[in-house]
């Protein structure tokens, strides 16, 4: 879609001074050279002015720690899956319930995995969902029906992640064996395995045009692969205190996303290995939260935190411009809507619910 095109175009700014990306979001790209600090040109003012979300729905169902929300890429529908945080916790919550984001009511639930969720990821056409598990196996659901079409078999230990690849003929999933595997998904069979990592594979993502794989690790690396030949082309290291624990490029696929166990979101260069900007406010020191881009309204980072709330920045300003009050535990899960403004959240352990958060500026 072409509002994607232009996210993560930024101007950057490191410890050494700033620099201009070749492409800036639009409302800096009327300042001359070099441009001046803000306040920015005032047209178009819109991606400049501060969110304003509120809670819509709230969402009960699922009986442990709720583990990755997603929008459907039509905007039509949100998936989410939940997995035990409690050893000692007697709910064995194994189900992918889809939900309508626009009344809060439950669609169905997909049954079939013996074990909890860790990642759910849509199909581009919104049509299939593939589903990570702790049984050790990835399946491909049909929505609409809510059968299982493929159960891809392979990973030793528990799945942590997947995703599709745009055009949605492939599959990439990371294991708790630090394993990555790439899967045809027409047949359901794995092309490559890659011994990626040296501890649990917590994300994969594929960039935008399936040539490039970003993953990281419990062993504090993010790595860049080929997909074709599986070769690791680059890796990027944290600071020894900054586990990174998710990742992903950015729509345009120019920049990386990566958050960490430092209380810290960092955008990437992957190219130059330059961190360009990170984001920080929120906490994160214990749990696997993920971030993500928002890009309907003004352009925002969203993310979960482990004190409950759920915290927006301005992407070029790294500015806190909104936080979510309202859940009751820490929240770990956040998507956000590829047409409108609106945000999922999950939480975990004491609260369990997904929360649905729209502006009400509108969308």
């Amino acid at each position: 879609m072409n509002h994607l095109d232009n996210l993560g175009d930024s101007t950057t700014d490191d410890e050494a001074g700033s620099q201009t990306t070749e492409d800036e979001v639009p409302e800096r790209q009327v300042a001359a050279a070099p441009p001046p600090p803000p306040p920015p040109a005032p047209a178009p003012s819109t991606g400049r002015e501060r969110p304003h979300y509120e809670l819509r729905h709230t969402l009960r169902g699922h009986t442990e720690s709720i583990s990755a929300v997603k929008f459907s890429p039509d905007g039509t529908l949100l998936a989410s899956c939940a997995v035990r945080a409690q050893a000692l916790s007697l709910a064995n919550d194994k189900v992918v319930k889809i939900w309508s984001p626009f009344t809060g009511e439950l669609i169905r639930n997909l049954n079939g995995h013996t074990k909890g969720l860790s990642d759910i990821a849509w199909s581009s056409d919104s049509v299939y969902l593939a589903s990570a598990s702790d049984d050790t196996t990835v399946r491909i659901w049909e929505v609409d029906t809510g059968l299982t079409l493929k159960t891809l078999k392979g990973h030793t230990s528990y799945v942590f992640c997947v995703n599709f690849n745009n055009a949605s003929n492939l599959l990439v999933s990371g294991g708790c064996d630090g394993e990555i595997r790439i899967w045809n998904v027409e047949k359901g069979k794995c092309l490559k395995k890659i011994l990626a990592h040296l501890d649990y594979v917590t994300a994969v993502h594929f960039n935008r045009d399936a040539s490039l794989i970003v993953s990281c690790s419990l062993d504090g690396l993010i790595r860049i692969w080929n997909t074709t030949t599986g070769q690791c082309l680059k890796t990027l290291a944290e600071s020894h205190d900054a586990i990174c624990q998710h990742v992903q490029f950015s729509p345009n696929s120019k920049y990386i996303l990566s958050t960490a166990h430092d209380s810290a979101i960092r955008l990437w260069d992957y190219q130059t290995s330059r961190c360009l900007k990170t984001y920080v406010g929120h906490t994160n020191q214990k749990y696997c939260i993920a971030a993500c881009f928002s890009v309907t309204g003004g352009k925002w980072i969203i993310s979960g935190s482990e004190d409950n709330k759920v915290y927006l920045w301005d992407l070029q300003s790294r500015e806190i411009v909104q936080t979510l009050e309202g859940h009751t535990d820490v929240v770990v899960a956040v998507a956000t809507h590829p047409q409108q403004n609106m945000i999922a959240s999950g939480s975990i352990d004491s609260d369990l619910s997904i929360r649905i958060w729209t502006d009400r500026g509108g969308s």
